[in-house]
């Protein structure tokens, strides 16, 4: 095999110590070829470099083989490398069968790195499972008691399983790093920006002497049966916070096992901030947290459970937040999780609410923290909501507080531990939890009288919201702009018309300047169709304009703005998205998109993303669940494309449509969207609309000077007129630089 450097990315000097790389840009690329066009046989493989120096700048490595469809994501694999003190630096990975070339992608960041001679052979399982070990054991094991917990857990996986389990178990561990759990993009964020070294926890105590008011906060446990070094660990994890002003509250709900009883009492005997009660009968955790929030005290209550760590600082922040914002209501952080060694890993960096999502998934969860009085208003936690028990009391207390209210600190406060048998493991631990939650949420529409329904979001442990179309069906104007192109016009028209369940439309083509005679017939031949109408705008393409004209034009109460180059796939997408764009709190509707290899176009916009707006999870498989399975559910978003939007005439109207002054190609759908949004409107995207967008055909790409001074004066109009830097559906702490909710 040989290297060819083909993008971003330059040979600057060469010796015999290897090629010295420069990384130029954002998206570094490394040709990896076979010799003399041979295949490469299925299997798995090692790639080794004889020296690869400046090997901590190769941000996410990934790997791209050739098997016949090109470089896609698909079959996109991250790669992970381990070096010796002799920079002798290797990974391994598995090939599909068929592959001729292999593209490395290096890194995200530019940077410079040495590379020597490469080597790339076929290994035997036995030798890829071995490697895959001691890279594990490299990455996870750092003091002797990480020593003996590895061999213990290896010894009854192998006893219990055989090497089958042993495996998988390897497998699993090593897919984790690959998604960036165990890998240095995880554990170099956390070094660089949440380390509580001493300054920074006397920054926190800086902050709390500021305080005028320091209120107290009950932090509630529920225990049963808890393990002792977990219990333990959880009450230290209390003891310990910066912030003094607390009280532990908790109730053993029966627990068999003495140890509880007898720990319990030990620490209320020694901090007389902590209050115990054991309850005489097992009741359940609804039950069992109803008695320990009598216990409390506080203005505020933080939801704890009994095998989880705060963070030194939590209640500090807490507190802060409180005093930042003394209306809130409601406060939530970020959460991580912890494994059976201690681990950090999969970070929740979670939105500010979103009142789709929460609907979707109880994605406030840990650590959360409630005014007392609402907590007592709605009557605490409800007996049968056992495993949602905290999703059913949220959804109670958010029907009757102002959204505006409900604050979240973007920080990792909660450590949720991955024990055997806990939702922090997988949601289908405990199924009883998820029609416990479905239930909630079923009796959270009725008591706000929605005409919608609640049911289980395919695929994912979570849910979905399904509101009725008024009757009788509202009509709906789809526009699409085109200028020739007929096979795209035409196989949108017809997709819509072959394949939409919804009856009340009409379709609204606005022609810029079409002069292929096919196109010209069929338009003529569309303007004789009852459903169709044939609008000629012969100006300059101005795609803000055009829609504008168009909407002065249209008849229907609900505006369908559609691309030429859509096709439909799911026939109720329509319906889906006119259910929502029909109630009268929700802005903009999109869509969900695919490019036509069923990879993402388009899954909502996130402000920031590469200067000005990107969309969410391009480039992702089709059956991904994206971050926190959001390419899955519902979820409000600052922004949806165009290329497939659904917003009532009234609120278009209301905001003054389109920019055509400003924005006439690029970012128009964007700034629309966050006028709706600041008119107090809320956009949605949902999942549940899915179509084909092949991505502008008809108008090319930005490949000419006029087209790029366009663009940039564009892009310049949309950072001057919006904060960009902080989408509220998005997170501080994820990458601007790509669109696939990479740490930041």
């Amino acid at each position: 095999m040989f290297l060819e450097p083909i993008a971003d990315l330059v040979i600057t000097a060469q010796g015999e110590a290897g090629s010295e790389f420069e990384m130029t840009g954002p998206d570094p690329q490394l040709l990896l070829q076979v010799a003399h066009g041979r295949d490469l046989p299925q299997g798995r493989y090692v790639l080794k470099f004889r020296k690869l120096t400046g090997a901590n700048q190769l941000v996410d490595p990934t790997l791209y083989p050739d098997s016949g469809n090109d470089f896609n994501e698909l079959e996109a694999q991250r790669l992970r490398f381990s070096t010796s003190r002799s920079n002798m630096a290797y990974t391994q990975f598995i090939l599909p069968a068929g592959a001729k070339r292999l593209l490395l992608d290096p890194s995200t960041t530019k940077g410079q790195f040495v590379a020597g001679s490469m080597k790339l052979r076929k290994v035997a399982a036995s030798e890829y499972y071995l490697r895959m070990a001691v890279f594990l054991f490299r990455q996870r094991v750092r003091t002797f008691g990480d020593f003996r917990r590895t061999v213990r857990i290896a010894a009854t996986t192998l006893r219990e399983g055989g090497f089958k389990a042993v495996a998988y178990r390897l497998r699993s561990a090593h897919a984790i790093v690959g998604e960036q759990i165990y890998t240095p993009t995880y554990r170099s964020w956390i070094d660089k920006h949440d380390k509580l070294d001493e300054a920074a926890l006397d920054d926190v105590r800086e902050r709390i002497a500021k305080l005028t008011a320091k209120p107290l906060i009950s932090v509630v446990m529920p225990v049963y049966n808890t393990p002792e070094h977990l219990l333990r660990d959880a009450i230290d994890s209390v003891r310990n916070q910066v912030y003094e002003n607390w009280e532990l509250c908790i109730a053993d709900d029966h627990s068999p096992l003495q140890h509880v009883k007898g720990i319990l009492n030990e620490y209320a005997a020694k901090d007389a901030r902590i209050k115990v009660v054991l309850r005489s009968a097992n009741g359940h955790i609804s039950e069992a947290t109803n008695s320990a929030f009598e216990l409390a005290a506080g203005a505020w209550v933080a939801l704890m459970d009994h095998d989880d760590l705060l963070r030194p600082h939590a209640l500090a922040e807490v507190a802060c937040e409180i005093g930042s914002h003394p209306d809130a209501a409601l406060i939530y952080s970020d959460e991580d999780k912890l494994d059976d060694m201690g681990n950090r890993y999969d970070p929740y960096f979670k939105p500010d609410y979103s009142r789709e999502l929460f609907r979707s998934q109880n994605y406030l969860n840990h650590l959360s923290v409630h005014r007392s009085e609402n907590i007592r208003a709605v009557g605490g936690w409800r007996k049968g909501f056992e495993g949602s028990q905290d999703y059913d009391l949220n959804l109670r207390i958010i029907e009757r507080i102002d959204a505006k209210n409900i604050r979240h600190i973007p920080k990792v406060l909660y450590h949720w531990r991955a024990v055997s048998g806990s939702t922090a493991v997988a949601g289908s631990e405990k199924s009883y939890a998820h029609e416990a939650g479905l239930r909630a949420l079923e009796e959270h529409l009725r008591r706000l009288n929605l005409p919608a329904k609640a049911t289980s979001a395919p695929n994912t442990p979570f849910y979905r919201v399904q509101f009725e179309v008024p009757n009788p069906q509202p009509l709906v104007s789809l526009i699409i702009p085109t200028r020739d192109k007929l096979q795209l016009l035409r196989g949108c028209i017809t997709s819509i018309r072959e394949k939409t369940t919804y009856q009340n439309y009409e379709i609204i083509v606005v022609d810029n300047g079409s002069c292929e005679e096919e196109t010209l017939a069929y338009l003529d031949g569309l303007e004789k169709e009852p459903w169709a109408h044939v609008l000629r705008y012969d100006q300059p393409f101005n795609y803000s304009a055009i829609n504008n004209y168009a909407v002065r034009h249209a008849k229907g109460s609900i505006l369908g703005l559609i691309n030429n180059d859509i096709e439909v796939i799911s026939p109720d997408w329509l319906t889906e998205m006119v259910s929502w764009a029909a109630q009268p709190d929700v802005g903009c509707v999109g869509a969900k998109l695919y490019y036509n290899n069923n990879t993402i176009q388009h899954a909502g916009v996130i402000l920031g993303i590469g200067g000005v707006a990107g969309h969410s999870h391009k480039y992702f498989p089709r059956d991904h669940h994206g971050y926190f399975s959001r390419l899955k559910v519902l979820q409000n978003l600052s922004a949806v494309t165009a290329a497939c939007l659904v917003v009532r005439a009234s609120v278009f109207k209301e905001v003054g449509g389109l920019n055509e002054q400003h924005l006439t190609v690029a970012f128009n759908d964007v700034d629309f969207c966050l006028k709706v949004r600041d008119a107090g409107y809320q956009n949605v995207w949902t999942p549940y609309a899915e179509l084909y967008h092949l991505e502008s055909v008809s108008r090319g790409v930005e490949d000419n000077l006029e087209k790029l001074a366009r663009f940039d004066k564009e892009s310049q109009y949309m950072r001057t007129s919006w904060d960009l830097g902080n989408d509220p559906f998005y997170s501080v702490n994820l990458t601007r630089d790509r669109e696939d909710f990479s740490i930041a």
